[in-house]
């Protein structure tokens, strides 16, 4: 049986030609996944067979150990592909990254988690976003509530957006304690434990096949140390990777529709023109414009990543994926009803990359940080 640490190999040798292979071969399967809103659980697997589930296990657990920068640049190439498997990929990489740095899980549950991702994807999210409070971005408690128990915790409460809840193996809850003084944290549930239902809500604009949906918990008894965070460690250095990260799906889209809408105007022969689209000024004007953007956009994602800081990360989420979404309304402006069609990706590619907005950190709150910081002189 191969170890994580063998599987986790596979990074050195995921050159960028192979990206491109995972890539394609995402993309030819990504408007089934759209059309019928399933797990794309062949495309995990691919992802997963590519060793790029486990690359940011960290080296003192057998992994790579991959870096923020490696992470951007795969979930880009991902997100190329079929962003649906890009989002829920992402979740287990960022779980991994946080393991690598800020510890907190039991050795022996994660040695189990790896001995699983040696053989199998080995899906984990962190479930979070309730009915009620919706994000917990902007403050508050979450209702979810942990009852001390004899051995334990019992987990009882309702979440919403839980990425890939139906292929998920181990999720991160987080919760509130039944304590004086209340106490928050991730408590780590296996998706096998009584007590769990998953229920199909998730019928949404874009990324369909990401299928985050409703996850409830009635009594889920959890183990008394698999916990993280009630000890005050909040693993807050994970945020530029989730901003960082969501970028990058979504700038990935943006390649993905800017490569169909070249192809487009290169075959596009109107009989009263007689030649290709592409061969108008107008439209090499407009396809450049798009590229200067998707440019710009990738030099400060790549750069941010390379620092790793918060602050820039999170402005450099909002910058980039509007570029992104520029990208792609320029190219359906472009050419007018064709970009509408279903039987065009470029329709898909509007509607995944919207989605791009709503992910936490959101615009405002980043941009009334950025102006504050410039307006007080402390940028």
């Amino acid at each position: 049986m191969p170890t994580p640490s063998a599987n986790a190999e596979a990074l050195p040798k995921t050159q960028l030609s192979q990206l491109v292979d995972v890539t394609a071969a995402l993309a030819a399967h990504a408007e089934e996944h759209d059309r019928s809103a399933e797990l794309p659980a062949a495309g995990l697997a691919l992802v997963h067979d590519a060793g790029l589930l486990t690359l940011t296990v960290g080296t003192g657990h057998g992994g790579p150990g991959g870096t923020l920068a490696d992470t951007v640049r795969v979930l880009t190439a991902l997100g190329r592909g079929d962003p649906s498997v890009a989002l829920i990929s992402a979740m287990t990489l960022f779980a991994h990254a946080a393991q690598a740095r800020t510890g907190g899980w039991p050795a022996d549950l994660y040695a189990g988690v790896l001995a699983e991702s040696a053989t199998r994807p080995t899906l984990i999210n962190a479930l979070r976003v309730e009915p009620d409070l919706g994000t917990p971005a902007r403050g508050g408690l979450p209702a979810t509530t942990a009852r001390r128990t004899a051995d334990g915790w019992e987990l009882t409460g309702h979440k919403i957006f839980s990425t890939g809840a139906v292929g998920l193996r181990w999720m991160q809850v987080w919760a509130r304690t039944d304590e004086d003084p209340v106490r928050a944290g991730a408590f780590l549930v296996r998706t096998d434990s009584p007590g769990i239902t998953v229920e199909r809500t998730w019928d949404h604009l874009g990324l369909r096949a990401s299928r985050s949906d409703d996850v409830t918990f009635d009594r889920v008894r959890v183990p008394e140390g698999a916990v993280l965070g009630l000890d005050g460690r909040d693993g807050g250095d994970l945020r530029a990777w989730n901003a960082l990260g969501i970028a990058a799906i979504y700038l990935g889209v943006a390649y993905a529709a800017r490569d169909w809408l070249a192809g487009y105007l290169r075959e596009r022969v109107p009989t009263n023109l007689g030649k290709p689209l592409a061969s108008l000024p107008r439209f090499q004007n407009e396809v450049g414009a798009i590229e200067a953007a998707l440019a710009s956009a990738q030099a400060f994602l790549t750069a941010t990543a390379e620092t790793g800081g918060v602050t820039a990360a999170d402005l450099a989420k909002t910058v980039v994926t509007n570029a992104a979404i520029d990208a792609v309304q320029r190219g359906v402006a472009l050419i007018g009803n064709a970009a509408l069609s279903r039987r065009n990706p470029l329709e898909r590619h509007l509607r995944d990359v919207l989605c791009g907005r709503i992910h936490t950190p959101q615009d405002d709150v980043v941009l009334g940080s950025a102006g504050r910081s410039v307006l007080e002189g402390t940028h």
